[in-house]
C-alpha cells in the first residue's frame, strides 16, 4: 500500500506535497519522494525513510515548481530498495514522472513486452516502473509534440488495455501538466479536489480526501473507476473514462485498516464504516451468548485502528470503554514493518498496559483484523499479565486467510494464523478465552451502507475472490514465494545501506 498525491499550484509546491505526504505517512513508511517542475525541467528528490527523514530544509529550497507529485511507499513483492523509491522517471516522451499505487497482476508479461516490442529497459523489479514505461510507450504513439487532452486520454486508454490489476496513478508531463487515473475496477483509492484564490483554482489529486482537507481544497470526489483527470499547466481540468468497460469494487480493506478514519472514499466515510463495523461484531457477540448474560466487563481497543469500532460495541453491550493500553507514537506500525522479527520485537516497545483497567476483570479486546497474528498474540498475553481474568477477542473483520494481489503486503498463505484453522483453533493459538470475527456480508454492510451504489467489495484476503479474473494457483504460488518474511530478509540484506536516497535537479 503507498499513498500518492499531485498538485498545480499558482504558487511553489514543494511545501504543499510535503505537507500532503506527511498526513499519507500511514500509507507507507519505508519510502518518500517528489519531483517538481517550473514547465522546462523537473527537480527530484526520493530516499529511504519517513516524509521528515528524506527531506530537509536545502533539499526543500531546491524542489522549485508549481508542479509536482509525490510518494510515500511500503514494499510488496518487491524489495526496500532505494532504486525502487517513487516518483520514478522517463525522458521520453516529453519528460513523465509517475506514482503508483497498487500492484499489476501482469507485470511479468508487461515487462517482456516492452523490451522486445516497445524496445523499452526496465531497471528495477518494480511494477511501477513497468506502467510508466506503459504509459509513455503510449503517448509515444500519439506522435504529438504538444499533447492534447483526447491524446492524453487515448494513452491511457491504451494503458488501460494492456494492464490488469489494481493501480491508481498520477503522473507529471513537463510542460503539460498532471494526470491521475484509475484502473476499471477503481480497486485502489483516489480522490481529488480543488481550491479557489483571486488569481485562479488550484488542484490536487491524492489517495485519501484528508491530504485535501489539510491543505484546504474542496474534494469534488473520487476518480472513477477507469477515468482519466487532466489538469493542464493553464489550470483547466478535464475528464473522461477511458477503459471500456468498468465496475466500481474498491478494496474493502481500505475501510478496516489502512485508510484514514477521517478519510471519505467513493463517497464513503471511513470513520462510519468502521463505527457500523462495531455495532454488527456487538450483535455477533450478542448472538453468541443467546439467552444468558455475557461476563464482559470492560470493553479495550488495541490503538489505533482498533478504536472506532470499540466504541460502539462498548455501547451495545452496555459496558464500560476503556483505553488500556498506550501507544509510543514514536515506533512504527508493526503490520509495515518489513520482516516478522522486527514485529516481534517491536510489540512491547509500541505499547504498554495500564494495570488497572485489566486487574480482576474480564476484558474483550477489539483489533480491526488479525493477519499473522504475532502481534495479537503478545498483547493478549501482555493483558493477563496485567492482571485480567479473562482476555476475549474481537476482530472487526472476517478471518485473513488468503493473499492479496492488489497492493497490500501481506505474508505468504500458510504464514496467516488463520490459515487451515477454526476459529476456536485461532482462539487458541493467540491465547484468547474466546474469538469473535467479523462476518464478511457484516463488513460489506458496513461500507455500502455509505454509498448504495457500490455493487460490490474487493475482499479477496478474506473470500479468496479475485475481480480481475487473471489469478491462478500458479500466479499465488510465486507471490507467496517472494513474500515470506525470510525471502524478504535476504532481498533487503544485499542492498548496502549507503545508497539510499536519489536526487536530480534541473533534468531537461
Amino acid at each position: 500500500m503507498c499513498g500518492i498525491v499531485g498538485v498545480l499550484s499558482h504558487k511553489p509546491v514543494n511545501q504543499e506535497i510535503y505537507d500532503a505526504l506527511t498526513v499519507l505517512q500511514h500509507r507507507g513508511q519505508d519510502a518518500a519522494g517528489m519531483v517538481t517542475s517550473d514547465g522546462a525541467s523537473l527537480n527530484l528528490r526520493k530516499g529511504n525513510g519517513l516524509v521528515r527523514d528524506v527531506f530537509r530544509q536545502q533539499h526543500m529550497q531546491r524542489l522549485l515548481g508549481r508542479v509536482g507529485i509525490g510518494h510515500v511507499r511500503y514494499p510488496t513483492a518487491g524489495s526496500s530498495s532505494s532504486a525502487e523509491a517513487q516518483p520514478m522517471y522517463v525522458n521520453s516522451p516529453y519528460g513523465i514522472s509517475l506514482a503508483h499505487n497498487g500492484n499489476l497482476t501482469n507485470a511479468d508479461e508487461l515487462k517482456a513486452g516492452l523490451f522486445a516490442e516497445d524496445l523499452r529497459h526496465i531497471n528495477t523489479n518494480s511494477d511501477s516502473e513497468v506502467l510508466l514505461n506503459v504509459l509513455a510507450h503510449e503517448l509515444q504513439g500519439q506522435r504529438a509534440l504538444h499533447p492534447s487532452p483526447s491524446e492524453l486520454f487515448a494513452a491511457v486508454s491504451g494503458v488501460h488495455e494492456r494492464c490488469r490489476g489494481a493501480y491508481a496513478a498520477v503522473a507529471m508531463i513537463i510542460g503539460t501538466g498532471i494526470i491521475g487515473f484509475r484502473d476499471p475496477f477503481g480497486i485502489r483509492p483516489l480522490v481529488f479536489g480543488r481550491r479557489e484564490h483571486e488569481t485562479g483554482t488550484d488542484y490536487m489529486i491524492a489517495s485519501e480526501s484528508v491530504a485535501l482537507d489539510l491543505l484546504g481544497f474542496q474534494l469534488i470526489g473520487s476518480v472513477r473507476p477507469g477515468e482519466a483527470i487532466f489538469i493542464s499547466n493553464e489550470g483547466e481540468i478535464h475528464r473522461q473514462v477511458c477503459a471500456k468497460q468498468t465496475k466500481l469494487v474498491p478494496c474493502v480493506f481500505e475501510h478496516v485498516y489502512f485508510a484514514r478514519p477521517d478519510s471519505i472514499m467513493d463517497d464513503i466515510s471511513v470513520y462510519k464504516s468502521r463505527l457500523r463495523m462495531g455495532e454488527y461484531l456487538a450483535s455477533r457477540i450478542l448472538a453468541h451468548y443467546s439467552q444468558n448474560e455475557h461476563d464482559i466487563d470492560v470493553v479495550i481497543p488495541i490503538p489505533d485502528t482498533g478504536r472506532t469500532a470499540a466504541l460502539p460495541l462498548a455501547h451495545q453491550l452496555n459496558v464500560k470503554f476503556r483505553e488500556g493500553f498506550v501507544k509510543n507514537r514514536y515506533i512504527g506500525r508493526t503490520f509495515i514493518m518489513p520482516g516478522q522479527q522486527e514485529r516481534k520485537n517491536s510489540v512491547r516497545h509500541k505499547l504498554n498496559a495500564i494495570e488497572l483497567e485489566f486487574r480482576d476483570k474480564n476484558v474483550l479486546l477489539v483489533d480491526d483484523s488479525i493477519v499473522r497474528g504475532t502481534t495479537t498474540q503478545q498483547i493478549i498475553q501482555m493483558a493477563r499479565d496485567a492482571g485480567a481474568k479473562k482476555v476475549y477477542m474481537a476482530s472487526a473483520a472476517p478471518a485473513v486467510r488468503y493473499q492479496n494481489v492488489y497492493g497490500i503486503d501481506m505474508p505468504a498463505r500458510d504464514e496467516f494464523v488463520a490459515h487451515q484453522r477454526s476459529d476456536e483453533e485461532v482462539a487458541r493459538v493467540i491465547g484468547a478465552d474466546w474469538l469473535a470475527y467479523q462476518e464478511i456480508g457484516d463488513l460489506k454492510r458496513s461500507a455500502k451502507e455509505g454509498n448504495p451504489a457500490v455493487d460490490e467489495f474487493e475482499c479477496s484476503v478474506f473470500d479468496g475472490q479475485y475481480v480481475t479474473g487473471d489469478i491462478d494457483a500458479d500466479y499465488l504460488g510465486r507471490l507467496s514465494l517472494s513474500r515470506r518474511d525470510k525471502m524478504k530478509q535476504r532481498r533487503d540484506a544485499e542492498f548496502l545501506p549507503d545508497s539510499n536516497i536519489l536526487e536530480l535537479h534541473n533534468h531537461a
